[in-house]
């Protein structure tokens, strides 16, 4: 199941806290290979997930039962910039962009050059 839509907000929004619900999600075969080397933890990705379903497990703390909401992977893209491996150096300089052609001294269409002789 993937659900996409467009809709009307129904209330006005409360502001509540609570705890972060994470989704499980699972890529299988060759195109995760490709992707391995480049995903880590806190990578920023979009994905779009299916399948979504409950699993149900014994927590390790013999306190009952726990959910785990997982999904598949059916397509992920890479977002932000790429993460500096070293994160207490900073960056190197940035290059030099390269130079850009002045611009002419003529001046762009705009809504003063439009025709005042419209048909309508």
């Amino acid at each position: 199941m993937l659900m996409v839509g467009v809709a009307r907000v129904g209330n006005d929004p409360v502001a509540r806290y609570t705890p972060t619900q994470w989704v499980n999600a699972a890529m299988w075969g060759e195109r995760v290979e490709r992707l391995q080397p480049y995903l880590s933890k806190g990578s920023q990705v979009f994905v779009t997930l299916s399948e979504p379903h409950i699993e149900t497990y014994e927590k390790k703390d013999g306190s009952g039962q726990g959910f785990s909401l997982r999904a598949r992977v059916t397509e992920l893209e890479f977002v932000g910039g790429r993460r500096d491996e070293s994160a207490g150096e900073s960056p190197d300089a940035p290059a030099a962009a390269p130079s850009r052609p002045a611009k002419s001294a003529a001046k762009a269409p705009g809504f003063d050059d439009l025709d005042d002789d419209i048909p309508f």
